[in-house]
């Protein structure tokens, strides 16, 4: 116990997570580095040595070497002293290699983007206000969106769609579907290729982000012609002429006027249109999800990004509401906006859940 009545024991331990705290947060730094230059599908091709691993890789020997020693201290390669080479260990390759949605990387990479609009954030601390998702865009480049892009191609048919009773075969059928805040399009693009019975259309109010989903889409092989994107406030969205299925992926939350947006998507549907949100699978009180391993990395990237972008642009005071809004608001909300059924499933990704309203016939 110190003079002054603290812990010392408490302090020491608290010291040391502390520590822990500040060598992930750097190590997440050299993760996406490891990423984005091949480091860990080069490692993962077999044990060596540094100097063999940058030609692996086509990369600078001396930084490639000191990445090495960061990743073997934080026990994420292996090194073998003897030998002087390195490793990858088999148990750890399916969350640092491949482009399964396990890939840690591309979530690394979306810190890094987080942490270049810091200062815009701390801004609004003592301003209020928000920061434009166009300054988080031009910090992503062509990056913007990668995290999603090996959850909806692992996930997105099987997986949401699939949760929803009926739907697949709605979708083989043929519909009318809009996907809420589609950001670049990525799942449009997908669900066009596996449903070609269907239309899509994609609406967001990012250009940047609108930008890469038609140069993917009139990229593909073959080119969706079934899919379309528009340059929207989501607010806006007209009710006619209604659509059969509108989904939203992790989109709500970050509207400037969530319950508004609500009841537009419920005007917006035919008679048993249906509406599918994918959102946080936490609850609304925080109390609740102090257990839970996602949330403190969950409000972490709502107070980064979610919270900011939706009270920029003059946004009112409806919106906020984070990415951590909780089902039971959700259910209040969506229950608010018409819907009088709503329903929930479970997620392939435990962090989400699956909301389904069906607008009455």
């Amino acid at each position: 116990m110190h003079p002054d009545g603290t812990d010392s024991a408490g302090t020491e331990a608290f010291g040391g997570r502390l520590l822990e705290l500040l060598t992930g947060h750097a190590l997440t730094m050299l993760i996406s580095i490891g990423y984005r230059t091949g480091l860990f599908e080069a490692t993962a091709l077999g044990p060596a040595t540094s100097l063999e691993l940058a030609a692996r890789a086509g990369l600078d020997e001396r930084y490639v070497r000191e990445w090495l020693a960061a990743m073997a201290a934080g026990r994420i390669i292996s090194y073998h002293p003897d030998a002087g080479w390195y490793a990858l260990p088999a148990e750890h390759a399916p969350l640092l290699t491949g482009t399964r949605a396990s890939n840690i990387g591309p979530a690394a990479g979306t810190l890094r983007t987080l942490a270049a609009v810091l200062p815009s954030v701390e801004r609004c601390f003592a301003e209020g206000g928000g920061v434009a998702f166009a300054e988080f865009a031009s910090v992503a480049g062509a990056d913007l969106g990668a995290q999603w892009r090996p959850i909806y191609d692992e996930h997105l048919v099987d997986g949401f769609l699939g949760a929803v009773p009926g739907l697949l075969d709605r979708l083989r059928t043929g519909a009318r579907v809009l996907d809420l805040g589609c950001g670049t399009g990525h799942a449009v693009n997908l669900m066009a290729r596996a449903f070609p019975a269907s239309r899509f259309v994609g609406l967001d109010n990012s250009a940047d982000a609108l930008r890469l989903a038609e140069a993917e889409r009139t990229g593909s092989t073959p080119e969706p012609e079934n899919a379309e994107f528009q340059l929207s406030d989501a607010a806006e969205l007209p009710a006619h002429p209604p659509f059969d299925v509108i989904t939203a992926f992790d989109a709500v939350h970050d509207q400037r006027s969530p319950g508004l947006v609500l009841r537009r998507i419920h005007d917006a549907l035919a008679p048993g249109g249906v509406f599918v949100m994918v959102d946080g699978n936490f609850s609304s009180r925080l109390e609740r999800n102090l257990d839970n391993p996602h949330a403190a990395l969950s409000y972490a990237v709502s107070l980064l990004f979610c919270l900011p972008t939706s009270r920029a642009d003059g946004a009112d005071g409806a919106g906020g509401l984070g990415a951590v809004w909780g089902r039971e608001l959700a259910t209040e909300m969506l229950t608010a906006a018409g819907f009088l059924h709503v329903r929930t499933y479970p997620s392939p990704r435990p962090q989400s859940c699956i909301f389904v309203c069906t607008r009455a016939g």
